[in-house]
């Protein structure tokens, strides 16, 4: 399965263009009053107190935001108010899945124009890049990341007789390999422990630390290859082991899993800390710890912010998202609500390096931090989503036990290659 550069990055835009029906009609004009700029965000996005100050006026400018935080579906109401062409809000939030936008990349600025490229040393080089459109334009600037590492339960781990400081533990488990036997004998020890809640996490944890995906920069089909189904197969494993906890995502399970403790280890992002055992188990405070994930440093998650060609200001519109993502300011959005900055002079502030009582005293940023700048970053195509989806709900058959992995995998693919032929990517 392969697609020419040219073919991908046209019917790209083509078939993007289409699911967002941006075929609409009307006058190009930007959300809000003149003095204004308006911002569309999603909820848990930005930190308050920032925005609060913004709203009072934006240093340096003439202009005050005006925030919107979208519920619901936020992506198709952006493609929706883009397709318009016409209150269109001047400023965007975008997820990780950024790389969907880039074929409709000619409706937001270079932010290098702006003058980007002056502040590229501040941040992560991978995450720098996943805002750069293949034709090598700057069209999102970076947000918050989703640095991975393995959470446990010192008391359960201590039980089984495995060991239980982080340096230890990180030893014990350098590989996925050795994770499972590490999950296996705290299941003998503690009948019913799971080191992961479902089969997908695995399979996207270990995909999150790999340095190629599902498709190249230049169109080519990759999530047929060895170093996928590597990761499938890890997946599978786990489950054949019984140490999943079978939860699917969105199930009432997900979080009754951490809250009865079955779930006494687990791969996650940063922001898993906050959504997972904060969350679910907060009686489980002091019992948890973090160490370097097994099978090296990775990422799941973290945003974006671009700026639209309806704009009324784009100067004053880079000036308050340079503001907003400086590395206090990312540093103060790690608090509320808990996102992890992309500029590694964050991570030394003191307000990170804080010891978490959660975690029982741990200065968990460290570790974060580590698997932040070790990273080795991989391309996201304008397809990832509908790839990472078919092979999800298909690993979802397995663990439920409908199909056998070979039947999976096959029908995965099959179904890859019908969307994508749909898209008109193939």
């Amino acid at each position: 399965m392969a697609v020419t550069r040219r073919k991908f990055l046209a019917l790209g835009a083509g078939s993007a263009a289409a699911a967002a029906g941006l075929t609409g009609c009307g006058s190009r004009s930007s959300l809000g009053a003149s003095d204004e700029l308006s911002m569309w965000c999603w909820t848990g996005s930005v930190n308050d107190d920032l925005i609060a100050q913004a709203e009072k006026g934006i240093a340096g400018t003439s202009k005050k935001l005006s925030m919107t935080r979208i519920g619901g579906d936020y992506k198709t109401k952006v493609l929706t108010s883009l397709a318009g062409k016409s209150l269109v809000p001047d400023i965007i939030g975008i997820n990780d899945d950024v790389a969907t936008y880039f074929p409709n990349a000619d409706q937001f600025h270079d932010l290098n124009e702006l003058g980007a490229d002056k502040l590229k040393g501040d941040f992560l080089e991978w995450k720098w890049k996943l805002g750069i459109t293949p034709d090598n334009k700057m069209m999102a600037f970076p947000m918050d990341t989703g640095p991975t590492a393995l959470f446990y339960r010192r008391d359960i781990f201590e039980k089984a007789g495995l060991p239980t400081e982080p340096a230890d533990v990180a030893a014990a488990a350098p590989d996925w390999e050795r994770y499972i036997e590490v999950g296996k004998k705290a299941k003998q020890a503690v009948p019913g422990s799971a080191i992961t809640d479902n089969i997908t996490s695995v399979f996207l944890y270990a995909l999150a630390q790999l340095p190629q995906r599902f498709m190249t920069s230049d169109g080519q089909y990759l999530a047929d290859g060895d170093h996928i189904r590597k990761a499938w197969d890890l997946a599978v494993r786990v489950v054949k082991e019984g140490l999943s906890a079978n939860a699917q995502d969105g199930s009432t399970d997900a979080n009754a899993v951490v809250t009865n403790g079955r779930l006494v280890a687990f791969v996650g992002a940063v922001w898993w800390a906050q959504l997972g055992p904060k969350n679910a188990a907060p009686k489980t405070k002091g019992l948890w710890r973090v160490t370097p994930a097994p099978g090296g440093a990775g990422n799941r998650g973290g945003s974006f912010l671009a700026i639209t060609k309806y704009c009324k200001d784009p100067e004053a519109a880079f000036a308050f998202i340079s503001w907003l993502e400086s590395s206090k300011n990312q540093a103060q959005s790690f608090l509320d609500p808990v996102l992890f900055p992309s500029t590694p002079a964050s991570y030394t502030d003191s307000r990170l390096a804080a010891p978490d009582p959660f975690f029982g005293g741990q200065q968990i940023v460290d570790v974060f931090a580590d698997s932040a700048k070790k990273y080795p970053g991989a391309y996201f195509s304008p397809y990832d989503t509908i790839i990472g989806d078919a092979l999800k709900a298909e690993l979802v058959n397995i663990e439920i036990g409908s199909k056998t992995s070979d039947e999976a995998w096959r029908d995965a693919q099959h179904q890859i290659d019908r969307e994508l032929t749909r898209a008109g990517a193939i």
